[in-house]
């Protein structure tokens, strides 16, 4: 019968005696008597004493391992009398030993095989869902439609400016006007935008929820779209998108977080994935478009139909996000938010398998807010200073803007948004462009497949120690194939392929990376407003890219302004190996150590990490540099032994 080895400090010389006590009805197993001398009798008024007993070790308790695991500091009677109280309180009454149960699989979360209070039942069930993480309930793949969806409308959205931008243009006189920086305004719009209303996305999420914001902001993209299509000026035009970033940004935000706060911890970085390979399949879906209503003429004394069309066909998908988002469940995390514990057991429970799974998840999601609640109510301060002013979220805003800006200046959107041009620049026909754009997205889409098992096998920091220089060498192909002669195979043949190749490396890496990234660098009580910050950056900088290509272009001419960004590559990949932290894998416990060290330190141990492996290559002696992180030191055992690993519950 396994019990928690742990002597009480009370009596440090004392071997604990192994028993099983009675707790109302749920069997606890305990090594001391002192932990649990109670009866049925007076058990209403020991879950009180015990309650404010745990309230009192949790404000106590270590920050760090507060956050790693609220339940660790507790005796298992007080986490089970908790839950209880929990349930209660939360009008559950009839599930309380559930609850019971559940908080201490929650307790420890990679022993739940030891403990007698469960049934063979329950822990075939918990054996299951460590076996066979993908046989999920119907309602956690139907969200998982509608964040796919929802992806997918964001990048049809960014996409559809690519094959007009063949064609207003010249309709409405401004090709040339301001040396292209006009055109790079209209392009870049939506994302400048972007960056002032995605905070909006924290009040959105606050009111609405999240299956409200995204069915706002999808709203808000379909209307934008056709107002898109049937301007008779390029300022509407411009004015159109503008409003089309409050339609991207607050969506960007908060679709990710849904599918992050819905999804089971094992398949949790896989199901966030969904956002960067459908979002990778609308920009394909939004070229596909421009192909398809190229050739269409102008009818019924429309001028320019074609690329009105192409502007307008992404008010077509959000109307399956809108038909299928209300049948999706609300998140349990934002019902917690709002104190409404039953609706959140409710929700839980249709995306999980059996109700102790769900009351596990939902229990312990609403004891690690109690605690960065309480940490963050000691501070006093809002979320934006706490971003700022405290050192651990400092580092984390450092490394998710870095990898946000890096997302943009990688080059991808270049190629994204104005690939048709840069096609025609290398010789081919309007026609022939669109379709080799058609093929990129594709590409794009497709080559995303592999980051479903890389990103969790090989972690976030190697991925963008990979494709960094990957990208670079792709970007300088296509930078030195321009400057053969025009018309020549090698010149489109070599743009062609240092793009294509570009897109293979980037869509496993580059591209997945900085939202999942963004999403697990934060501790929870200021996630929302970290992820806020980090999408801003995200959209700024994708609108600086789109502003300033027209013009860079012409003034660096296509070879200048490729070896541009391939050097941006190149820099990067020195940034992110001295200075950028893993995140993949870790608790909130092993995050806070990990963001707790100085960018300093972790150059200086980058470094001679560096220099160790270089001696091994030329053959000579040294020795391996000692662990930079404590939990880098131990083995799984230990780590499950102290309760370090990552537990199966939503909102880590």
């Amino acid at each position: 019968m396994p019990a928690n080895n742990m002597r009480r400090p009370s009596t440090p010389d004392r071997e604990a005696k192994k028993e099983t006590e009675t707790v109302s009805g749920v069997h606890v197993a305990t090594n001391d008597r002192d932990d649990a001398e109670v009866s049925d009798k007076d058990s209403s008024l020991n879950e009180k004493d015990n309650e404010k007993q745990g309230d009192r070790k949790l404000s106590e308790q270590d920050p760090n391992a507060l956050l790693a695991n609220p339940l660790k500091a507790l005796s298992r009677v007080e986490v089970a009398e908790r839950a209880r109280a929990w349930a209660d309180e939360a009008g559950l009454g009839e599930d309380r030993e559930l609850f019971a149960r559940a908080a201490l699989v929650a307790q420890n979360p990679t022993r739940w095989d030891e403990m007698p209070e469960l049934s063979q039942e329950e822990k075939d069930a918990l054996t299951f869902e460590q076996d066979h993480p993908y046989r999920q309930p119907k309602a956690l793949w139907l969200l998982v439609l509608t964040v796919s969806l929802s992806a997918a409308v964001q990048g049809m959205d960014q996409s559809a400016i690519n094959g007009s931008l063949l064609f207003f243009p010249e309709q409405f006189g401004i090709a040339d006007r301001y040396d292209g920086w006009l055109t790079g305004i209209i392009s870049a719009a939506p994302y400048f935008s972007c960056a002032i209303f995605s905070f909006l996305s924290s009040p959105l999420n606050y009111y609405f929820g999240r299956r409200g914001t995204i069915a706002i902001t999808c709203v808000i993209a379909m209307v934008t779209c056709i107002w898109a299509a049937v301007v008779p000026s390029w300022e509407l035009l411009l004015a159109s998108r503008v409003v089309l970033g409050l339609g991207i940004s607050p969506k960007s935000a908060t679709t990710p977080l849904y599918a992050g706060e819905c999804a089971p911890a094992k398949i949790r970085g896989l199901l966030g994935m969904q956002w960067q390979t459908w979002t990778a399949f609308g920009i394909a879906l939004g070229q596909a478009a421009s192909l398809a209503f190229y050739g269409v003429p102008d009818s019924s004394g429309i001028e320019g139909l074609n690329w009105r069309l192409m502007l307008g066909a992404p008010a077509v998908p959000p109307l399956a996000v809108l038909a299928l988002v209300y049948l999706s469940p609300e998140s349990p995390r934002w019902y917690l938010g709002k104190g409404r514990k039953a609706e959140a057991f409710r929700s839980m429970r249709r995306l999980r398998n059996t109700p102790l799974e769900a009351a596990r998840d939902i229990y312990y999601a609403n004891e690690l807010l109690e605690a960065e609640k309480h940490l963050g109510a000691n501070k006093q301060r809002n979320a934006l200073l706490e971003l700022a002013s405290v050192p651990r979220n400092r580092r984390a805003v450092e490394g998710a803007s870095f990898v946000m800006f890096m997302q943009q200046f990688c080059g991808i959107n270049v190629i994204s948004y104005f690939s048709s041009q840069i096609f025609v620049d290398a010789g081919a026909t309007p026609r022939n462009a669109l379709v080799a754009s058609f093929g990129w997205g594709v590409l794009n889409w497709l080559a995303a497949a592999p980051a479903f098992i890389s990103i969790d096998k090989f972690g976030r920091r190697t991925l963008l120690l990979i494709g960094y220089p990957c990208m670079m060498v792709c970007l300088l192909i296509s930078a030195f194939s321009f400057l053969a002669p025009q018309g020549s195979p090698g010149r489109i043949g070599g743009v062609a392929v240092g793009i294509y190749l570009h897109c293979l490396a980037y869509s496993p890496t580059a591209g997945p990376v900085p939202f999942t990234y963004s999403a697990e660098s934060f501790p929870l009580y200021v996630r929302e407003s970290g992820m806020a910050w980090a999408v801003s950056v995200c959209w700024f900088f994708n609108g600086v890219l789109s502003l300033t290509w027209p013009s860079m272009q012409r003034n660096l001419g296509s070879t200048g302004a490729f070896a541009f960004y391939a050097g941006c590559n190149g820099v990067a990949f020195v940034v992110a190996y001295f200075f950028l932290k893993e995140t993949k894998g870790l608790t909130l416990e092993e995050l806070d150590s990990v963001f707790g060290v100085s960018n300093h330190d972790h150059a200086i141990y980058q470094a001679g990490k560096a220099s160790y492996y270089a001696s091994r290559l030329t053959g000579k002696r040294a020795s391996k540099p000692e662990p930079l992180y404590a939990h880098e030191k131990l083995s799984a055992e230990e780590r499950a032994a102290r309760g370090t690993l990552a537990p199966v519950a939503m909102g880590h």
